[in-house]
């Protein structure tokens, strides 16, 4: 009595084991890292599912030992997609926090204007002042633009 393996033995246990240390590795990353183990586990708890039903559908065609490979692989995907789901919430609530102190600080600096205040530049003990030279009016300067651009015109003809 020949009996196979269920299609899912080693696939679904594979991606079980790497969801979760990817997902326990990536905790650390505010849980950008944890969205490639979220879909390998959702990947390899939905392969598992249909192994389980293949088996239950001809249970004297497979092996009882792998089908309690893919059990044990289901379990562990289960427990990768918790963790990684949760690691992806807690980086998706962090996000909205900081970008939520950020734009209040944003705002509040553009209501009151106070970018340039004391505190946040360094005071040094010798101040410098730089005057600008009196060079006069640049209104003195006229440009007739026209008389240009018939010369150049004129010049580039002949």
């Amino acid at each position: 009595m020949n009996q196979n393996k269920l299609p899912a033995d080693p696939l679904s246990l594979v991606l079980g084991i790497l969801a979760l240390v990817m997902g326990i590795a990536g905790c650390c990353c505010y849980g950008v890292t944890a969205i490639i183990p979220l879909i390998m586990s959702i990947i390899g708890l939905v392969v598992a599912n249909k192994s389980l039903r293949a088996f239950g559908e001809n249970p004297e065609v497979y092996d009882p030992q792998s089908r309690n490979n893919v059990n044990t692989a289901k379990i562990i995907n289960i427990i990768a997609l918790v963790l990684n789901g949760v690691v992806v919430l807690v980086g998706i609530i962090a996000l909205v926090f900081y970008g939520t102190v950020i734009s209040s600080a944003i705002l509040d600096g553009l209501e009151h204007g106070d970018f340039e205040s004391e505190e946040y530049y360094y005071e040094s003990e010798y101040e410098t002042t730089i005057e600008p030279e009196d060079t006069g009016s640049w209104e003195d300067e006229v440009y007739d633009i026209e008389d240009d651009v018939e010369a150049t015109s004129l010049d580039s003809v002949q």
